[in-house]
């Protein structure tokens, strides 16, 4: 094997050229400083459309970013045609940094977590009051991804014309969450609409929620001029509706100054990417009943103080109920 000195002659060492052309190769990357400011709007099969200066652009990630990927809601910076003309393709070349992240897992035993959303300021949880039946255990996971996301949920009910909220009300009165009500009659003459609107006044908002629960037609009443497909049924034996937004994409609300952003429904909401710890700032409600536990509770044990806490009065035992619930068991499917 022939071996070099210290101080070799750069003619004595043979380059070879770089077999895809006959540029030099090299670890050093263009900084692009030039590059314009874009919102990744939707994401479809390796195409992200962004908006850059009010215009769409269509483009693709760079392969010096390598294995990380642009979520709808990330702000990105773009080179290339930006014209935003037909059969034009832009390149996406940094992803900046995020204030909040809302992901999720496809079930709890999952190890690989899925970024949903970035950099949106609060997570609208929609839910029926009737078919399908409210599911408040979905509803804890989404809660709990959001205040591990840094979002700030807002509880969204439909179909209050074939449920009262009362009693989800009752569930989540002490925890402050803002929320509205809205019936099926009413997002037809748009009533409601402008009552959920007043919440997403100047915010990025991403909407979540299980198939049926009227997600999808609450953001057509929202954003009327871009009307998505909605499910229109439900399944009588499952309760559960059909999968009709396939991708995540944003919307811009005219009047309000914000932004919506729908996202496919949901079926489970896995949390394997979130520290049991942390779980608990999920329940305010609850949260000051711990001070009595001891270190490294898991607050699934006899000597946990949130027993006595509830005991007294202070919460509601269906929270505690929920808490523990997600502790303690990794479920594939929220069913309740």
């Amino acid at each position: 094997m022939r071996r070099y000195g210290k101080h070799t002659d750069e003619d004595d060492i043979r380059s070879r050229p770089n077999r895809k052309g006959n540029r030099p190769r090299t670890n050093i990357r263009p900084k692009h400083e030039d590059a314009a400011e874009g919102m990744v709007l939707t994401v479809d099969r390796g195409r992200l459309t962004c908006l850059v200066d009010g215009r769409t652009v269509l483009a693709m990630k760079a392969r010096e970013l390598g294995r990380k990927a642009a979520v709808v809601g990330d702000r990105v910076a773009l080179v290339g045609d930006l014209s935003g003309k037909k059969d034009t393709l832009a390149r996406i070349v940094r992803i900046g940094q995020r204030s909040s992240v809302l992901r999720r897992t496809a079930d709890d035993d999952d190890p690989f977590e899925r970024v949903v959303v970035a950099n949106a300021d609060q997570l609208a949880i929609v839910t029926a009051l009737a078919d399908p039946e409210p599911r408040p255990r979905l509803i804890d996971r989404c809660l709990v991804a959001a205040y591990d996301g840094g979002l700030e949920p807002l509880l969204v009910m439909t179909k209050s014309d074939l449920a009262p909220p009362d009693k989800l009300l009752e569930l989540y009165g002490d925890l402050d969450i803002p929320y509205v009500v809205t019936s099926r009659e009413e997002l037809a003459d748009g009533g409601a609409a402008d009552r959920v609107r007043e919440q997403l006044d100047g915010r990025i908002t991403a909407f979540v929620g299980h198939s049926g629960v009227g997600k999808t037609t609450l953001v057509n009443a929202l954003v009327p001029k871009e009307r998505r497909r909605t499910t229109g049924h439900v399944n009588a034996v499952t309760g559960r509706g059909r999968h009709t937004t396939t991708s995540a994409l944003a919307l811009p609300l005219a009047t309000a100054g914000g932004w919506v952003i729908d996202t496919p429904g949901v079926r489970s909401f896995g949390l394997a990417h979130i520290d049991p710890t942390r779980v608990i700032h999920a329940f305010p409600d609850l949260e000051p009943g711990t001070e009595g536990c001891p270190r490294a509770c898991s607050h699934d044990e006899p000597d946990c103080a949130l027993d006595a806490w509830v005991a007294e009065g202070h919460a509601d035992p269906a929270r505690l109920y929920s808490l523990r619930r997600l502790l303690a068991t990794r479920e594939r499917t929220e069913g309740d």
